[in-house]
């Protein structure tokens, strides 16, 4: 039985008050800043603001500078450690609700997999891709069953879903039969840091870092469906001794394997792992490199490949999920299954200067294709869906 939301002054003609969970907002220098991080950051800083529009009150951790000077975004900090995912769920389902009421919200916004159990308002929930349905074996038993089960009953009870890609449009629709019209697909944006430099500016930066004269990068939480050991056996095929792969990113789970194949494949003096480096960082890594490679079994989306090419990176990526959708026609497709095809597209690029030309000017003009105002704008016009059924 849903709570009763009582009847308020946030009714009639007031202003509607939305609450956003934000707690998946990290400001620890890990892989936690990733994706998720920066599509729920960089959306809600791209919310549009009009003096008669809805109020957001977002529920967060920390405050991440999202409020600054906005009067229309007011920030929630919680005292609760909700960088721990069970307290993090209980949140979720226990506090939410009471403070949705207390604070008479029209609307929640669940901005990863997951609603109150019991909503005293609707719902709209944002669902980022169904790794956990299509590859169980790289979750443990409990978040797999978790995700699954809290996803799928978020997804029917809520009045819109969000994805961020038509594959994951697709993805949702056919594993919990929501119909397609209840769907919206909201496409991350790139931030305008991420574009062609300087070479004065880059060769600072690489003298600074102490960078090889030419490495093929890659972006991406260390885990298993990032398809981080074929990049590895590819990579080890190419027969370029000047030429090093540098991974950038945090650990994720069941990472040991990356580590164990460099090892296997002789790869130590050729590999280096950077850890999680700055955001701001970024646009300089991608710079610098000859080649962007993004060999991941399935996305949502793909940030890093519409992010490198931002920055005028030539990009080889799987041609699986919604990468496709990511790249355009910009990038060089490959089956993520097989090592020789990879290998094979990156020397392609590597010893073909024309083609590689054609890439770095064709990879610009699909990245200016997605804008996080874009997607500000999208994600208030689902509130204003969700709100007017009924």
């Amino acid at each position: 039985m849903p709570f009763r939301k009582p009847i308020g002054p946030s009714h009639g003609a007031s202003r509607q008050r939305i609450g956003i969970n934000a707690h998946l907002l990290s400001g620890e220098a890990s892989y936690r800043r990733a994706g998720i991080h920066q599509y729920i950051a960089q959306n809600l800083r791209h919310l549009p603001m009009s003096q008669d529009g809805p109020v957001y009150l977002l529920y967060s951790r920390q405050n991440d500078g999202l409020s600054s000077k906005r009067p229309d975004i007011q920030v929630r900090p919680s005292l609760w450690p909700t960088q721990h995912r069970l307290i993090r769920i209980a949140w979720e389902q226990l506090v939410w609700p009471v403070k949705a009421v207390s604070e008479r919200l029209d609307l929640l916004h669940g901005t990863a997999f997951v609603t109150p159990y019991r909503s005293p308002c609707p719902t709209v929930v944002t669902v980022y891709d169904l790794s956990f349905i299509h590859f169980p074996d790289h979750f443990a038993r409990m978040q797999r069953l978790y995700l699954s089960n809290q996803t799928r009953r978020s997804c029917l009870g809520s009045r819109r879903v969000i994805t961020i890609s038509e594959s994951s449009r697709q993805d949702v629709h056919k594993s919990f039969g929501v119909p397609l019209e209840r769907i919206d697909v909201v496409n991350p944006g790139v931030d305008g840091r991420f574009q062609p430099l300087s070479s004065s500016e880059v060769e600072s930066f690489r003298r600074q870092n102490e960078l090889p004269e030419r490495f093929i990068l890659h972006v991406g939480t260390l885990q298993p469906r990032k398809n981080i050991p074929l990049l590895l056996e590819a990579f080890a095929r190419l027969g370029m001794p000047d030429m090093k792969l540098v991974l950038i990113g945090g650990k994720g789970w069941m990472s040991e394997e990356v580590f164990r194949r460099v090892e296997v494949l002789g790869l130590s003096e050729k590999v280096r792992f950077t850890g999680y480096v700055p955001d701001c960082d970024l646009p300089l890594w991608y710079n610098a490199a000859d080649l962007f490679i993004f060999p991941s079994i399935y996305e949502g989306f793909g940030m890093p490949v519409v992010e490198a090419m931002a920055c005028g990176t030539p990009v080889v990526a799987a041609g699986s999920s919604a990468i496709p959708e990511a790249a355009g026609g910009a990038a060089l497709l490959f089956d993520p299954m097989k090592a020789a095809e990879l290998a094979d597209r990156m020397t392609a690029v590597l010893f073909d200067v024309g083609l590689s030309d054609r890439m770095r000017e064709q990879g610009i003009e699909q990245a200016s294709r997605f804008s996080w105002q874009r997607a500000g704008r999208e994600t208030a016009e689902v509130y204003q869906r969700a709100l007017s059924v009924g």
